[in-house]
């Protein structure tokens, strides 16, 4: 008989390079099956964590991409007609607590908040989850776990979560590492050399001083590795900062210039 959890198991070790405590937190976490919420800007690696945490601990890992128009109905499950009939579909949610898989709800706060409600009975001591339409109370498999993850510096823009929601996980700050730590994983990620992972960092951390000064947001560690990416592929330093840096996080002219200013500085 087929493995269902096959398909979702993390085979090989995703890169992490511990920059504090985060591993003995989120493990502790996992033994005492205390939900858990990432929060940090885009790009800093909350889901590549999340990814090598369920390769350590050897579970399972289903991952949702939160979105505004996403139901509860899609995180839990619904019947489906079929040549047979009808039948019942798990929804990702239900079918990771059913199986004992670790369940990733990815940009959390996109999603409405009549639908994360949804997941209030699995993130207390009950660890349930009522399946109205089946007429089935779901009880959550012991290897079961929920994670949560979202973009602080967003709330404005969009709806944050309900504090009946917040309460009921542990909470974990994400921010970028140090420059050498960072220079460190860039270059491991992009395969350069280290001086052009160096000159890469000193960008991105140009760029995140301009953040509330006509920037959203600074340059991800994703951004710089992409920008690596392209010059190991033999695009020309300026070229490869420009796709993967400049223009892909602003379109303003004066933020632009001021982006390309510092990437002349260092390539």
């Amino acid at each position: 008989m087929k493995d269902v959890l096959e398909d979702f198991r993390v085979s090989e070790a995703p890169y992490w390079r511990e920059t504090g405590d985060e591993i003995t937190l989120f493990t502790a976490a996992w033994d005492a099956r205390i939900p858990v919420m990432l929060k940090g800007p885009t790009g800093c690696g909350k889901t590549r964590f999340v990814e090598h945490m369920a390769w350590k601990l050897g579970r399972p890992l289903v991952t949702v991409a939160c979105n505004e128009d996403m139901t509860a109905s899609d995180l839990i499950g619904r019947y489906l007609l079929d040549v047979d009939g009808t039948r019942w579909q798990d929804g990702p949610l239900t079918f990771a607590a059913r199986h004992g898989a670790i369940c990733y709800l990815d940009e959390v706060v996109e999603a409405r908040q009549d639908t994360t409600v949804a997941i209030h009975p699995l993130t207390d001591d009950r660890r349930v989850l009522p399946l109205e339409k089946k007429g089935e109370l779901l009880k959550a498999h012991d290897d079961f776990l929920i994670v949560i993850s979202y973009n602080p510096g967003y709330q404005s823009l969009m709806n944050d979560l309900k504090q009946s929601t917040k309460q009921r996980f542990g909470a974990m700050d994400f921010t970028w590492p140090g420059p050498d730590v960072e220079a460190e994983i860039v270059a491991h990620e992009a395969g350069v050399d280290a001086d052009t992972a160096q000159r890469l960092v000193e960008i991105g951390a140009r760029s995140r001083n301009l953040k509330g000064h006509g920037l959203d947001e600074g340059v991800s560690t994703r951004m710089l590795i992409h920008a690596g990416r392209l010059i190991k592929g033999g695009i020309a330093p300026k070229a490869a900062c420009s796709m993967a840096l400049v223009h892909s996080i602003t379109d303003d002219p004066d933020m632009r210039d001021a982006l390309d200013a510092a990437v002349s500085t260092w390539f």
